[in-house]
Protein backbone atom coordinates (compact mmCIF):
# COMPACT_ATOMS: atom_id res chain seq x y z
CA UNK A 1 0.00 0.00 0.00
CA UNK A 2 2.83 2.36 0.93
CA UNK A 3 4.53 1.56 -2.37
CA UNK A 4 1.39 2.51 -4.33
CA UNK A 5 1.06 5.80 -2.45
CA UNK A 6 4.72 6.60 -3.12
CA UNK A 7 4.19 5.81 -6.80
CA UNK A 8 1.26 8.22 -7.02
CA UNK A 9 3.27 11.01 -5.37
CA UNK A 10 6.20 10.47 -7.74
CA UNK A 11 3.87 10.52 -10.74
CA UNK A 12 2.20 13.74 -9.55
CA UNK A 13 5.58 15.44 -9.05
CA UNK A 14 6.77 14.23 -12.44
CA UNK A 15 3.65 15.59 -14.15
CA UNK A 16 4.01 18.96 -12.41
CA UNK A 17 7.65 19.25 -13.45
CA UNK A 18 6.90 18.32 -17.06
CA UNK A 19 4.07 20.88 -17.22
CA UNK A 20 6.46 23.62 -16.17
CA UNK A 21 9.47 22.34 -18.11
CA UNK A 22 7.69 21.96 -21.46
CA UNK A 23 6.15 24.61 -23.64
CA UNK A 24 2.61 23.64 -22.61
CA UNK A 25 2.38 26.16 -19.78
CA UNK A 26 3.47 28.96 -22.10
CA UNK A 27 1.01 27.81 -24.76
CA UNK A 28 -1.92 27.73 -22.35
CA UNK A 29 -1.06 31.18 -21.01
CA UNK A 30 -0.86 32.51 -24.57
CA UNK A 31 -4.29 31.09 -25.37
CA UNK A 32 -5.75 32.68 -22.25
CA UNK A 33 -4.25 36.03 -23.26
CA UNK A 34 -5.84 35.75 -26.73
CA UNK A 35 -9.26 35.02 -25.25
CA UNK A 36 -8.96 37.89 -22.75
CA UNK A 37 -7.92 40.33 -25.49
CA UNK A 38 -10.93 39.35 -27.57
CA UNK A 39 -13.14 39.73 -24.52
CA UNK A 40 -11.74 43.17 -23.64
CA UNK A 41 -12.16 44.29 -27.24
CA UNK A 42 -15.85 43.45 -27.41
CA UNK A 43 -16.62 44.63 -23.89
CA UNK A 44 -14.85 47.90 -24.70
CA UNK A 45 -17.03 48.34 -27.78
CA UNK A 46 -20.18 47.78 -25.75
CA UNK A 47 -19.14 50.41 -23.22
CA UNK A 48 -18.34 52.91 -25.96
CA UNK A 49 -21.97 53.39 -26.96
CA UNK A 50 -25.45 51.96 -26.56
CA UNK A 51 -25.61 51.84 -30.37
CA UNK A 52 -22.81 49.25 -30.33
CA UNK A 53 -24.79 47.14 -27.87
CA UNK A 54 -27.88 47.22 -30.11
CA UNK A 55 -25.80 46.34 -33.17
CA UNK A 56 -24.21 43.38 -31.40
CA UNK A 57 -27.57 42.15 -30.16
CA UNK A 58 -28.84 42.20 -33.74
CA UNK A 59 -25.70 40.44 -34.92
CA UNK A 60 -26.15 37.82 -32.18
CA UNK A 61 -29.70 37.16 -33.39
CA UNK A 62 -28.51 36.85 -37.00
CA UNK A 63 -25.65 34.58 -35.92
CA UNK A 64 -28.06 32.40 -33.95
CA UNK A 65 -30.26 31.97 -37.05
CA UNK A 66 -27.14 31.16 -39.08
CA UNK A 67 -26.02 28.53 -36.55
CA UNK A 68 -29.49 26.95 -36.50
CA UNK A 69 -29.30 26.52 -40.28
CA UNK A 70 -25.90 24.83 -40.34
CA UNK A 71 -25.64 21.06 -40.84
CA UNK A 72 -24.05 20.36 -37.45
CA UNK A 73 -25.66 18.31 -34.68
CA UNK A 74 -28.46 19.91 -32.64
CA UNK A 75 -26.43 19.49 -29.43
CA UNK A 76 -23.44 21.25 -30.98
CA UNK A 77 -25.67 24.13 -32.05
CA UNK A 78 -26.97 24.33 -28.49
CA UNK A 79 -23.39 24.44 -27.24
CA UNK A 80 -22.94 27.68 -29.16
CA UNK A 81 -26.37 29.24 -28.61
CA UNK A 82 -26.47 29.04 -24.80
CA UNK A 83 -23.23 31.00 -24.20
CA UNK A 84 -24.20 33.37 -27.04
CA UNK A 85 -27.32 34.36 -25.10
CA UNK A 86 -25.18 35.12 -22.03
CA UNK A 87 -22.17 36.73 -23.79
CA UNK A 88 -23.46 37.80 -27.22
CA UNK A 89 -20.68 40.17 -28.23
CA UNK A 90 -17.84 37.91 -27.13
CA UNK A 91 -19.31 34.71 -28.61
CA UNK A 92 -19.97 36.28 -32.03
CA UNK A 93 -16.28 37.01 -32.41
CA UNK A 94 -15.21 33.59 -31.12
CA UNK A 95 -17.67 31.73 -33.38
CA UNK A 96 -16.69 33.43 -36.64
CA UNK A 97 -13.01 33.39 -35.75
CA UNK A 98 -13.03 29.63 -35.17
CA UNK A 99 -15.42 28.84 -38.04
CA UNK A 100 -13.45 30.57 -40.77
CA UNK A 101 -9.82 29.60 -40.44
CA UNK A 102 -7.48 29.14 -43.38
CA UNK A 103 -5.35 26.55 -41.55
CA UNK A 104 -8.36 24.33 -40.89
CA UNK A 105 -9.44 24.50 -44.55
CA UNK A 106 -5.92 23.55 -45.68
CA UNK A 107 -5.80 20.45 -43.43
CA UNK A 108 -9.32 19.43 -44.49
CA UNK A 109 -8.41 19.71 -48.20
CA UNK A 110 -5.11 17.90 -47.76
CA UNK A 111 -6.82 14.98 -46.01
CA UNK A 112 -9.61 14.81 -48.62
CA UNK A 113 -7.09 14.88 -51.47
CA UNK A 114 -5.02 12.10 -49.91
CA UNK A 115 -8.08 9.88 -49.40
CA UNK A 116 -9.14 10.47 -53.02
CA UNK A 117 -5.62 9.78 -54.28
CA UNK A 118 -5.41 6.46 -52.41
CA UNK A 119 -9.00 5.33 -53.02
CA UNK A 120 -7.95 2.90 -55.75
CA UNK A 121 -5.81 0.99 -53.25
CA UNK A 122 -8.84 0.33 -51.04
CA UNK A 123 -10.96 -1.28 -53.73
CA UNK A 124 -13.49 -3.87 -52.58
CA UNK A 125 -12.95 -7.53 -53.45
CA UNK A 126 -16.28 -8.36 -55.10
CA UNK A 127 -16.06 -12.04 -54.20
CA UNK A 128 -15.98 -11.17 -50.49
CA UNK A 129 -18.88 -8.74 -50.89
CA UNK A 130 -20.96 -11.37 -52.70
CA UNK A 131 -20.22 -13.92 -49.97
CA UNK A 132 -21.34 -11.42 -47.32
CA UNK A 133 -24.59 -10.76 -49.18
CA UNK A 134 -25.33 -14.47 -49.21
CA UNK A 135 -24.67 -14.63 -45.46
CA UNK A 136 -26.55 -11.51 -44.33
CA UNK A 137 -28.29 -8.97 -46.56
CA UNK A 138 -28.37 -6.23 -43.90
CA UNK A 139 -24.65 -6.51 -43.08
CA UNK A 140 -23.94 -6.54 -46.82
CA UNK A 141 -25.71 -3.17 -47.13
CA UNK A 142 -23.68 -1.80 -44.22
CA UNK A 143 -20.49 -2.96 -45.98
CA UNK A 144 -21.63 -1.22 -49.17
CA UNK A 145 -22.05 2.02 -47.23
CA UNK A 146 -18.57 1.66 -45.72
CA UNK A 147 -17.08 0.95 -49.15
CA UNK A 148 -18.79 3.87 -50.88
CA UNK A 149 -18.76 6.57 -48.20
CA UNK A 150 -16.14 5.66 -45.59
CA UNK A 151 -13.71 4.24 -48.16
CA UNK A 152 -12.91 0.93 -46.44
CA UNK A 153 -13.62 -2.56 -47.85
CA UNK A 154 -14.68 -5.65 -45.94
CA UNK A 155 -12.28 -8.62 -45.94
CA UNK A 156 -12.25 -12.39 -45.60
CA UNK A 157 -9.15 -14.56 -45.12
CA UNK A 158 -8.38 -12.95 -41.78
CA UNK A 159 -8.09 -14.16 -38.20
CA UNK A 160 -8.94 -12.16 -35.09
CA UNK A 161 -7.63 -12.61 -31.54
CA UNK A 162 -9.40 -10.77 -28.72
CA UNK A 163 -7.56 -9.50 -25.64
CA UNK A 164 -9.46 -9.02 -22.38
CA UNK A 165 -6.83 -6.72 -20.87
CA UNK A 166 -3.87 -4.53 -21.64
CA UNK A 167 -1.63 -7.04 -19.91
CA UNK A 168 -2.68 -9.79 -22.35
CA UNK A 169 -2.39 -7.56 -25.41
CA UNK A 170 1.05 -6.06 -24.73
CA UNK A 171 2.77 -9.39 -24.08
CA UNK A 172 1.60 -10.59 -27.50
CA UNK A 173 2.40 -7.22 -29.08
CA UNK A 174 6.01 -7.35 -27.87
CA UNK A 175 6.40 -10.87 -29.23
CA UNK A 176 4.99 -9.86 -32.63
CA UNK A 177 7.20 -6.75 -32.80
CA UNK A 178 10.24 -8.97 -32.28
CA UNK A 179 9.24 -10.93 -35.40
CA UNK A 180 9.22 -7.84 -37.66
CA UNK A 181 11.48 -8.16 -40.71
CA UNK A 182 10.44 -5.28 -42.96
CA UNK A 183 8.45 -2.50 -41.30
CA UNK A 184 6.58 -1.40 -38.16
CA UNK A 185 3.94 1.35 -38.26
CA UNK A 186 2.61 2.75 -34.96
CA UNK A 187 -0.01 5.46 -34.42
CA UNK A 188 -0.82 6.27 -30.79
CA UNK A 189 -2.78 8.89 -28.86
CA UNK A 190 -0.85 8.81 -25.56
CA UNK A 191 2.79 7.89 -24.99
CA UNK A 192 4.07 8.08 -21.41
CA UNK A 193 7.57 7.33 -20.21
CA UNK A 194 7.49 4.29 -17.95
CA UNK A 195 8.41 0.64 -17.84
CA UNK A 196 6.03 -0.36 -20.65
CA UNK A 197 7.30 2.31 -23.04
CA UNK A 198 10.91 1.47 -22.09
CA UNK A 199 10.32 -2.16 -23.12
CA UNK A 200 8.64 -1.20 -26.40
CA UNK A 201 11.28 1.42 -27.17
CA UNK A 202 14.07 -1.11 -26.66
CA UNK A 203 12.42 -3.43 -29.20
CA UNK A 204 11.91 -0.61 -31.70
CA UNK A 205 15.54 0.49 -31.45
CA UNK A 206 16.68 -3.09 -31.91
CA UNK A 207 14.52 -3.42 -35.01
CA UNK A 208 15.94 -0.20 -36.44
CA UNK A 209 19.44 -1.64 -36.00
CA UNK A 210 18.30 -4.70 -38.00
CA UNK A 211 17.20 -2.49 -40.89
CA UNK A 212 13.45 -2.54 -40.19
CA UNK A 213 11.54 0.58 -41.34
CA UNK A 214 10.03 1.90 -38.07
CA UNK A 215 7.56 4.80 -38.24
CA UNK A 216 5.76 6.36 -35.30
CA UNK A 217 2.96 8.94 -34.94
CA UNK A 218 1.75 10.32 -31.62
CA UNK A 219 -0.71 13.07 -30.75
CA UNK A 220 0.84 16.44 -29.96
CA UNK A 221 -1.58 17.41 -27.21
CA UNK A 222 -2.27 14.11 -25.44
CA UNK A 223 1.41 13.32 -24.95
CA UNK A 224 2.79 16.82 -24.51
CA UNK A 225 2.62 16.90 -20.71
CA UNK A 226 4.07 13.37 -20.54
CA UNK A 227 7.10 13.66 -22.82
CA UNK A 228 10.13 15.98 -22.83
CA UNK A 229 10.22 18.94 -25.21
CA UNK A 230 11.07 17.89 -28.79
CA UNK A 231 10.98 14.22 -27.82
CA UNK A 232 10.24 13.30 -31.44
CA UNK A 233 13.69 14.56 -32.41
CA UNK A 234 15.31 12.16 -29.96
CA UNK A 235 13.32 9.26 -31.46
CA UNK A 236 14.40 10.34 -34.95
CA UNK A 237 18.03 10.41 -33.83
CA UNK A 238 17.63 6.73 -32.90
CA UNK A 239 16.33 5.92 -36.38
CA UNK A 240 12.62 5.83 -35.46
CA UNK A 241 10.93 8.06 -38.03
CA UNK A 242 8.54 10.11 -35.91
CA UNK A 243 5.84 12.65 -36.63
CA UNK A 244 3.79 14.57 -34.06
CA UNK A 245 0.14 15.05 -34.94
CA UNK A 246 -0.78 18.74 -34.65
CA UNK A 247 1.53 19.90 -31.85
CA UNK A 248 -0.21 22.13 -29.35
CA UNK A 249 0.68 25.73 -30.28
CA UNK A 250 -0.12 29.18 -28.89
CA UNK A 251 -2.89 29.87 -31.38
CA UNK A 252 -6.63 29.93 -30.81
CA UNK A 253 -7.56 27.49 -33.56
CA UNK A 254 -10.45 25.12 -34.22
CA UNK A 255 -8.15 22.55 -35.88
CA UNK A 256 -6.45 21.91 -32.53
CA UNK A 257 -9.74 20.48 -31.31
CA UNK A 258 -9.33 17.62 -33.81
CA UNK A 259 -6.96 15.17 -32.12
CA UNK A 260 -5.57 11.85 -33.34
CA UNK A 261 -7.21 9.39 -30.94
CA UNK A 262 -6.42 6.35 -33.12
CA UNK A 263 -4.38 3.37 -31.89
CA UNK A 264 -2.83 1.37 -34.70
CA UNK A 265 0.11 -1.03 -34.91
CA UNK A 266 0.99 -2.75 -38.21
CA UNK A 267 3.80 -5.28 -38.54
CA UNK A 268 4.99 -6.31 -42.02
CA UNK A 269 1.48 -5.81 -43.41
CA UNK A 270 0.13 -9.16 -42.23
CA UNK A 271 -0.34 -8.43 -38.50
CA UNK A 272 -2.23 -5.51 -36.96
CA UNK A 273 -3.45 -4.36 -33.55
CA UNK A 274 -6.11 -1.88 -32.46
CA UNK A 275 -8.14 -1.22 -29.34
CA UNK A 276 -8.52 1.21 -26.48
CA UNK A 277 -5.10 1.03 -24.84
CA UNK A 278 -2.27 3.56 -25.13
CA UNK A 279 1.45 3.26 -24.37
CA UNK A 280 1.41 3.99 -20.64
CA UNK A 281 1.87 1.92 -17.49
CA UNK A 282 -1.69 2.31 -16.21
CA UNK A 283 -2.99 0.44 -19.26
CA UNK A 284 -1.19 -2.70 -18.08
CA UNK A 285 -1.88 -1.97 -14.38
CA UNK A 286 1.76 -1.49 -13.44
CA UNK A 287 0.62 1.67 -11.70
CA UNK A 288 -2.81 2.32 -10.22
CA UNK A 289 -4.66 5.51 -11.11
CA UNK A 290 -8.40 4.76 -10.90
CA UNK A 291 -8.55 1.26 -9.51
CA UNK A 292 -8.10 -1.64 -11.91
CA UNK A 293 -7.78 -0.36 -15.50
CA UNK A 294 -9.90 -2.44 -17.87
CA UNK A 295 -9.06 -2.20 -21.55
CA UNK A 296 -9.49 -4.43 -24.59
CA UNK A 297 -7.97 -4.88 -28.03
CA UNK A 298 -7.85 -7.16 -31.06
CA UNK A 299 -5.02 -8.59 -33.14
CA UNK A 300 -5.77 -9.14 -36.83
CA UNK A 301 -3.80 -11.39 -39.13
CA UNK A 302 -4.41 -11.58 -42.86
CA UNK A 303 -6.07 -9.46 -45.52
CA UNK A 304 -8.03 -7.17 -43.17
CA UNK A 305 -4.78 -5.62 -41.92
CA UNK A 306 -4.56 -3.74 -45.21
CA UNK A 307 -7.16 -1.18 -44.06
CA UNK A 308 -5.06 -0.38 -40.96
CA UNK A 309 -1.93 -0.03 -43.11
CA UNK A 310 -3.61 2.44 -45.45
CA UNK A 311 -5.02 4.46 -42.54
CA UNK A 312 -1.52 4.90 -41.21
CA UNK A 313 0.07 5.75 -44.57
CA UNK A 314 -2.65 8.29 -45.37
CA UNK A 315 -2.12 10.06 -42.04
CA UNK A 316 1.67 9.84 -42.36
CA UNK A 317 1.61 11.67 -45.68
CA UNK A 318 -1.11 14.19 -44.74
CA UNK A 319 1.08 15.35 -41.85
CA UNK A 320 3.86 16.39 -44.22
CA UNK A 321 2.75 18.54 -47.16
CA UNK A 322 6.14 18.02 -48.79
CA UNK A 323 5.70 14.23 -48.86
CA UNK A 324 5.15 13.25 -52.49
CA UNK A 325 4.15 9.68 -51.77
CA UNK A 326 5.22 6.47 -50.09
CA UNK A 327 8.55 5.10 -51.28
CA UNK A 328 8.10 1.96 -53.35
CA UNK A 329 4.38 2.49 -53.81
CA UNK A 330 1.53 1.36 -51.58
CA UNK A 331 1.37 -2.14 -53.05
CA UNK A 332 4.72 -2.98 -51.46
CA UNK A 333 3.01 -2.79 -48.05
CA UNK A 334 0.12 -5.15 -48.81
CA UNK A 335 -0.39 -8.25 -46.63
CA UNK A 336 0.61 -10.43 -49.56
CA UNK A 337 4.02 -8.72 -49.91
CA UNK A 338 5.44 -10.36 -46.78
CA UNK A 339 2.79 -12.99 -46.04
CA UNK A 340 3.87 -15.74 -43.68
CA UNK A 341 0.85 -17.95 -44.24
CA UNK A 342 -2.64 -18.02 -45.72
CA UNK A 343 -5.48 -17.37 -43.28
CA UNK A 344 -8.64 -19.32 -43.94
CA UNK A 345 -11.25 -18.22 -41.44
CA UNK A 346 -14.94 -17.83 -40.90
CA UNK A 347 -16.62 -14.48 -41.10
CA UNK A 348 -15.74 -10.99 -42.23
CA UNK A 349 -13.54 -8.21 -40.85
CA UNK A 350 -13.84 -4.50 -41.64
CA UNK A 351 -11.28 -2.17 -40.06
CA UNK A 352 -12.27 1.48 -40.49
CA UNK A 353 -11.34 5.02 -39.55
CA UNK A 354 -13.56 8.00 -38.74
CA UNK A 355 -12.42 11.52 -39.63
CA UNK A 356 -13.78 14.81 -38.24
CA UNK A 357 -12.84 16.47 -41.54
CA UNK A 358 -15.57 14.91 -43.68
CA UNK A 359 -19.38 14.75 -43.54
CA UNK A 360 -19.65 11.08 -42.57
CA UNK A 361 -20.11 10.17 -38.89
CA UNK A 362 -18.87 6.63 -39.53
CA UNK A 363 -18.33 5.72 -35.87
CA UNK A 364 -21.80 6.79 -34.77
CA UNK A 365 -23.53 5.25 -37.80
CA UNK A 366 -21.81 1.91 -37.17
CA UNK A 367 -23.04 1.89 -33.57
CA UNK A 368 -26.55 2.92 -34.69
CA UNK A 369 -26.55 0.15 -37.29
CA UNK A 370 -25.78 -2.48 -34.66
CA UNK A 371 -28.43 -1.11 -32.27
CA UNK A 372 -31.11 -0.84 -34.94
CA UNK A 373 -30.58 -4.38 -36.23
CA UNK A 374 -30.13 -6.13 -32.87
CA UNK A 375 -32.69 -8.85 -32.17
CA UNK A 376 -31.66 -10.67 -28.98
CA UNK A 377 -29.07 -8.51 -27.21
CA UNK A 378 -26.61 -5.66 -27.54
CA UNK A 379 -23.87 -5.25 -24.90
CA UNK A 380 -21.89 -2.01 -24.80
CA UNK A 381 -18.74 -0.89 -22.98
CA UNK A 382 -17.67 2.76 -22.89
CA UNK A 383 -15.66 4.95 -20.50
CA UNK A 384 -17.70 8.04 -21.40
CA UNK A 385 -21.46 8.26 -21.89
CA UNK A 386 -22.43 11.59 -23.47
CA UNK A 387 -25.19 10.64 -25.88
CA UNK A 388 -26.51 12.40 -28.96
CA UNK A 389 -30.29 12.39 -29.43
CA UNK A 390 -29.89 9.75 -32.16
CA UNK A 391 -27.96 7.35 -29.92
CA UNK A 392 -30.24 7.93 -26.95
CA UNK A 393 -33.32 7.21 -29.06
CA UNK A 394 -31.74 4.12 -30.63
CA UNK A 395 -30.81 2.70 -27.20
CA UNK A 396 -34.30 3.32 -25.84
CA UNK A 397 -36.06 1.95 -28.91
CA UNK A 398 -33.94 -1.21 -28.92
CA UNK A 399 -34.76 -1.87 -25.26
CA UNK A 400 -38.47 -1.11 -25.77
CA UNK A 401 -38.74 -3.62 -28.62
CA UNK A 402 -37.34 -6.36 -26.40
CA UNK A 403 -33.60 -6.29 -27.07
CA UNK A 404 -31.46 -6.96 -23.97
CA UNK A 405 -29.44 -3.72 -23.97
CA UNK A 406 -26.71 -3.39 -21.33
CA UNK A 407 -24.08 -0.68 -20.91
CA UNK A 408 -20.94 -0.81 -18.76
CA UNK A 409 -19.50 2.51 -17.55
CA UNK A 410 -16.66 3.16 -15.07
CA UNK A 411 -17.29 2.95 -11.35
CA UNK A 412 -14.15 5.04 -10.77
CA UNK A 413 -13.95 7.76 -13.46
CA UNK A 414 -10.85 9.52 -14.74
CA UNK A 415 -12.88 12.71 -15.31
CA UNK A 416 -15.47 13.46 -12.61
CA UNK A 417 -17.39 15.96 -14.74
CA UNK A 418 -17.81 13.48 -17.61
CA UNK A 419 -19.19 10.87 -15.22
CA UNK A 420 -21.52 13.48 -13.72
CA UNK A 421 -22.85 14.44 -17.15
CA UNK A 422 -23.29 10.76 -18.02
CA UNK A 423 -25.64 10.44 -15.06
CA UNK A 424 -27.99 12.84 -16.84
CA UNK A 425 -28.99 9.98 -19.17
CA UNK A 426 -29.30 7.27 -16.50
CA UNK A 427 -32.96 7.81 -15.56
CA UNK A 428 -34.20 7.85 -19.16
CA UNK A 429 -32.18 4.79 -20.11
CA UNK A 430 -33.24 2.68 -17.14
CA UNK A 431 -36.88 3.76 -17.48
CA UNK A 432 -36.88 2.46 -21.07
CA UNK A 433 -35.42 -0.91 -20.07
CA UNK A 434 -31.69 -0.37 -20.69
CA UNK A 435 -29.58 -2.02 -17.97
CA UNK A 436 -26.66 0.04 -16.64
CA UNK A 437 -23.59 -1.39 -14.90
CA UNK A 438 -20.73 0.36 -13.10
CA UNK A 439 -17.39 -1.41 -13.42
CA UNK A 440 -15.39 -1.92 -10.20
CA UNK A 441 -12.53 0.28 -11.36
CA UNK A 442 -11.95 2.26 -14.54
CA UNK A 443 -13.47 0.71 -17.64
CA UNK A 444 -11.68 2.21 -20.67
CA UNK A 445 -12.82 -0.44 -23.21
CA UNK A 446 -14.84 0.68 -26.24
CA UNK A 447 -16.89 -2.27 -27.51
CA UNK A 448 -20.24 -3.39 -28.91
CA UNK A 449 -21.35 -7.00 -29.31
CA UNK A 450 -24.73 -8.19 -30.58
CA UNK A 451 -26.58 -11.44 -31.26
CA UNK A 452 -23.40 -13.59 -31.36
CA UNK A 453 -22.80 -12.24 -34.89
CA UNK A 454 -21.61 -8.63 -34.75
CA UNK A 455 -19.02 -6.79 -32.70
CA UNK A 456 -16.90 -3.65 -32.72
CA UNK A 457 -13.63 -3.16 -30.83
CA UNK A 458 -11.71 0.07 -31.21
CA UNK A 459 -11.04 3.58 -29.96
CA UNK A 460 -14.49 5.18 -30.32
CA UNK A 461 -16.22 6.31 -27.12
CA UNK A 462 -19.87 7.24 -26.78
CA UNK A 463 -19.16 10.95 -26.47
CA UNK A 464 -18.98 13.98 -28.73
CA UNK A 465 -15.21 14.13 -28.98
CA UNK A 466 -14.90 10.58 -30.26
CA UNK A 467 -17.94 10.68 -32.51
CA UNK A 468 -17.47 14.10 -34.10
CA UNK A 469 -14.15 15.80 -33.24
CA UNK A 470 -11.36 13.21 -33.17
CA UNK A 471 -9.70 10.92 -35.69
CA UNK A 472 -10.74 7.44 -34.55
CA UNK A 473 -10.55 3.84 -35.70
CA UNK A 474 -12.19 0.52 -34.93
CA UNK A 475 -12.74 -2.98 -36.23
CA UNK A 476 -16.19 -4.31 -37.20
CA UNK A 477 -16.49 -8.10 -36.95
CA UNK A 478 -19.18 -10.28 -38.47
CA UNK A 479 -19.52 -13.96 -37.65
CA UNK A 480 -15.88 -14.46 -36.59
CA UNK A 481 -14.99 -16.87 -33.74
CA UNK A 482 -13.53 -14.05 -31.59
CA UNK A 483 -17.06 -12.67 -31.07
CA UNK A 484 -17.71 -15.54 -28.66
CA UNK A 485 -14.68 -14.40 -26.60
CA UNK A 486 -15.98 -10.83 -26.54
CA UNK A 487 -19.40 -11.95 -25.34
CA UNK A 488 -17.83 -14.19 -22.67
CA UNK A 489 -15.81 -11.22 -21.38
CA UNK A 490 -18.99 -9.13 -21.11
CA UNK A 491 -20.81 -11.88 -19.21
CA UNK A 492 -17.85 -12.21 -16.83
CA UNK A 493 -17.86 -8.45 -16.20
CA UNK A 494 -21.61 -8.41 -15.56
CA UNK A 495 -21.35 -11.30 -13.09
CA UNK A 496 -18.11 -10.58 -11.25
CA UNK A 497 -16.77 -7.07 -11.85
CA UNK A 498 -19.78 -4.76 -12.04
CA UNK A 499 -22.62 -3.36 -9.97
CA UNK A 500 -25.97 -2.99 -11.73
CA UNK A 501 -27.67 0.35 -11.16
CA UNK A 502 -31.27 -0.15 -10.09
CA UNK A 503 -34.09 2.44 -10.08
CA UNK A 504 -33.63 2.65 -6.29
CA UNK A 505 -29.93 3.46 -6.77
CA UNK A 506 -30.83 6.29 -9.12
CA UNK A 507 -33.41 7.71 -6.70
CA UNK A 508 -30.73 7.95 -4.02
CA UNK A 509 -28.53 10.25 -6.12
CA UNK A 510 -28.06 13.57 -4.28
CA UNK A 511 -29.91 16.60 -5.62
CA UNK A 512 -26.60 18.41 -6.17
CA UNK A 513 -25.50 15.71 -8.63
CA UNK A 514 -28.78 15.97 -10.53
CA UNK A 515 -28.44 19.74 -10.75
CA UNK A 516 -24.78 19.47 -11.73
CA UNK A 517 -25.62 17.04 -14.53
CA UNK A 518 -28.40 19.34 -15.79
CA UNK A 519 -26.01 22.32 -15.89
CA UNK A 520 -23.30 20.34 -17.67
CA UNK A 521 -25.88 19.23 -20.27
CA UNK A 522 -25.89 22.77 -21.67
CA UNK A 523 -22.21 22.49 -22.63
CA UNK A 524 -22.02 18.75 -23.35
CA UNK A 525 -20.46 19.09 -26.85
CA UNK A 526 -17.43 20.74 -25.23
CA UNK A 527 -16.78 17.87 -22.77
Amino acid sequence: MEKKKKGKIIRALKTAVVYVATQRTVVILALIVQILLLGFFFVGLSQYSTRAVIIFQMLAAITAVYILNTHSKAEIKLGWLVPMVIFPMFMIGIYFYLSNQHSARIVRKRYADKCLETKQYLAQDEQSLTALREADEQTYRYACYMKDYAGYPVHQRSQVTYFRSGEEKFEVLKAELMKAKHYIFIEMFIVDQGSLWDELLEILRQKVSEGVDVRFIYDGLASQSLLPFNYHKKLCSWGIQTRVFQPFVALLSSIQNNRDHRKIVVIDGHTGFTGGDNFADEYVNRIERFGYWKDTAVMIKGEAVWNLTMMFLQMWEVMDKHDSGTTGGYDSYRPSAHRLTEYDSEGFVLAYSDSPLDDEDVGELTYLNILNTAVEYCYISTPYLILSEELLSALQFAAKRGVDVRIIVPGIPDKWYVKLLGEYFFDELVASGVRLYEYNGFNHAKMFVSDDKKAVVGTINLDYRSLYLHFENACFLYNVPAIADIKADFLDMFASHCHELTPDDLKKRPLRRRLGAALLKTIEPML
